[in-house]
């Protein structure tokens, strides 16, 4: 008796692989959006830390050129207002090296990341202010406030993960 060659899958097997494969990606998809949304919010806080890099930046070469108030320097082939010793919200965006992903708002100074799952997903320049002689360096803010200590990080990480 001559024995036959195995030519595929049994039914079984196939039902078997099925519900592996189902199971594996109930896990994974979750997952995988989990990191796409830390994704997103990261992409937020970063472009918050270039606004304010390109900021400081700009005013260690505003100290070094003695500038005033009004005054536009040119810094790396761009004209920059300065305010108070810091670029102007106006100006800031032109220092930034990059904006890939991010739709700036007519003011040039709020950055709202594109596809995000609501409009409230942006992170802001706001002008350096001075009262009574005091300067207070301009500020980087989201639509949940500003970064000053752990608990405001916290809650604008949650906020940001809500909206972006």
């Amino acid at each position: 008796m001559a024995l036959r060659a195995q030519v595929g899958f049994t039914r079984v097997e196939l039902v078997i692989v099925i519900v592996v494969v189902g199971m594996v990606a109930a896990v994974a998809v979750p997952r995988y959006r989990g990191y796409e949304m830390n994704e997103r919010v990261a992409a937020v806080k970063n472009m918050g830390g270039m606004l304010k890099s390109a900021a400081l930046t700009a005013h260690a070469v505003c100290q070094a050129e003695s500038c005033v108030n009004n005054q536009t320097l040119v810094i790396q082939g761009q004209r920059v207002t300065f305010l108070n010793g810091y670029p102007d919200a106006a100006s800031i965006g032109r220092l930034l090296p990059k904006t890939d992903g991010f739709t700036p708002n007519g003011a040039g100074n709020r950055f709202t990341l594109n596809g995000a799952k609501t409009a409230d997903c942006w992170v802001q320049y706001d002008n350096a202010t001075s009262e009574a002689d005091v300067l207070s360096p301009p500020t980087i803010s989201y639509q949940a406030g500003t970064i000053t200590d752990k608990a405001s990080e916290q809650s604008v990480n949650a906020a940001l993960q809500t909206q972006c």
